[in-house]
């Protein structure tokens, strides 16, 4: 064509391409979806990957820590627990977890994988209470500790201080002394909870300083020779030493020192001839054990319908891990032991919560006493009306103070009602509440063989502060699903 011809007929137009949606073309033949599926992403190191490396995309999901599932709506592998998130991606600041959800949707499932990946890197699972048991065989499998309590079968010397005692006589010297102190209170507010348990209410303060005064004048009695029992501690209220009435304010009248002290006498004889005496009079069947990878106390053996053994087996446990936690780390500090980190479980929660008025404070002061750092947690309960049901307000406060004090909050499948409680708390989008109470609904009826599973199970919502939830899908391995079976009774015939 001539320079004039091309003038002519103006500039050359741009060849047009068909556009096509990203969601369909809409034309003839075409046809749209609601929504692509997004592709498959995989995690592989760079010797499995060698070929694709360094073409790969990042995640929005975090990758430190136990990998727990994929994310619902990416696909992409989701990890974290409570020590990993607070100690390596500072995405906390409170290693502690807590987490809600109806029974049978996976609670414990999750917690177990979180117990075997930091079993993995060190860390020391420490299961204080196993109800079921559900963690006692995945313990035994990764070469730990299983103690047994219960009637006829185990129990704990409430008076003994356990491993605080033997590294405060290992260490010596002023920190020797300061771990002899707190493993006195760590006693005191063991007996205090027991005779809570069996008053049904707390203590008096002025008993607190009579229990705590008997306690003193026990440790320099026996020495460094046995640990004393419950009965001793009857003994020295029986005799009223001088250390003891002082506290009582009795003037040297015996009336008015037998009026101090008869009441809290006679809770003690409560817990020696009731429910409880059996377990807690005798001395301690079996220590925990301070170089153990892992640690279980199975309380399985006590019957489902006592309530007061369970939750004072229950505490018993909780002082008695706790303590060894605070020992561990008082030898680490001296340079006779290494540094080690725990992570420690708390189940059905709820069980001690409605035990007796008061077990809340308890709780509480058996958590607030370890200072030392290295320690994770995980509680699990089914809904915020176990905290709601309790007999007065100071006890519901400090109850929802567990989950507003978690680092991470982990819910799986809760009523819409229950959600829009916990949204007060911890904050949730209307979003997240619906996508979890959706979780809670039941299996449909078309399934055959039993094989119907409730469309939560598995499903999990982790919030941290006030950062959008993670929805994450865990799938067990076969391995988890023979170690940690939670209808066994069911499954064997047993």
């Amino acid at each position: 064509m001539s320079a004039r011809k091309r003038r002519q007929a103006g500039p050359a137009q741009p060849r047009r391409e068909a556009f096509i949606p990203s969601q369909g073309h809409p034309g003839p033949g075409g046809g749209q979806v609601g929504a692509m599926d997004p592709p498959a992403m995989w995690r592989a190191t760079t010797v499995q990957a060698c070929g694709l490396w360094p073409f790969a995309a990042g995640s929005g999901a975090p990758m430190t820590g136990v990998p727990l599932g994929q994310h619902l709506h990416t696909g992409a592998t989701v990890c974290g627990d409570p020590i990993s998130w607070f100690t390596r991606a500072h995405y906390i600041s409170n290693p502690s977890l807590f987490m809600l959800g109806m029974p049978g949707l996976g609670k414990s499932t999750l917690v177990n994988r979180m117990l075997i990946g930091l079993a993995a890197t060190g860390v020391v699972p420490l299961v204080l209470g196993d109800l079921k048991p559900d963690y006692a065989v995945t313990v035994r499998a990764l070469g730990g500790q299983v103690i047994s309590i219960g009637r006829g079968v185990g129990g704990i010397n409430v008076l003994d201080p356990g491993a605080m005692g033997e590294a405060a006589d290992r260490i010596g010297g002023e920190a020797g002394r300061v771990l002899r102190a707190e493993a006195h209170g760590r006693v005191l507010n063991m007996v205090a909870a027991l005779i809570t348990i069996v008053r049904n209410r707390p203590m008096d303060d002025h008993e607190q300083s009579v229990l705590s005064a008997c306690l003193h004048h026990l440790g320099d009695r026996m020495g460094n020779g046995r640990p004393p029992l419950l009965p001793d501690l009857l003994k020295v209220l029986d005799e009223g030493p001088e250390r003891v009435r002082s506290v009582t304010l009795d003037r040297g009248d015996d009336a008015r020192y037998r009026e101090a002290v008869d009441p809290l006498q006679r809770s003690l004889l409560g817990v020696l001839d009731g429910p409880l005496g059996d377990t807690f009079a005798a001395p301690t069947s079996t220590r925990i054990d301070l170089n153990a990878p892992a640690v279980c106390i199975d309380v399985s053996r006590i019957g489902e319908a006592d309530t007061q053994l369970t939750a004072a087996a229950m505490l018993a446990a909780w002082s008695d891990g706790l303590g060894t936690v605070a020992a561990a780390h008082a030898l680490a500090d001296a340079g006779l032991a290494p540094q080690r980190w725990f992570f420690t479980v708390l189940d059905e929660l709820w069980r001690p919560l409605r035990a007796a008025s008061g077990i809340v404070e308890r709780i509480d002061a058996l958590t607030r006493l370890n200072r030392s750092l290295g320690l994770g947690d995980a509680k699990i309960t089914h809904t915020l009306k176990d905290a709601e049901s309790l007999g007065n307000e100071a006890d519901r406060a400090k109850a929802r103070g567990f989950v507003e004090r978690a680092g991470m909050v982990v819910c799986a499948g809760l009523p819409r009602n229950e959600m829009q409680e916990l949204g007060k708390v911890v904050g949730m989008s209307e979003r997240e509440i619906e996508l979890v109470s959706s979780w809670s609904s039941p299996p449909g009826w078309a399934g055959t063989g039993g094989n119907e599973e409730p469309p939560g199970r598995g499903r999990f919502l982790i919030k941290v502060g006030g950062r959008p939830g993670i929805p994450i899908k865990m799938a067990i391995t076969d391995t988890e699903r023979e170690l940690h079976d939670t209808n066994l009774r069911w499954t064997t015939g047993g």
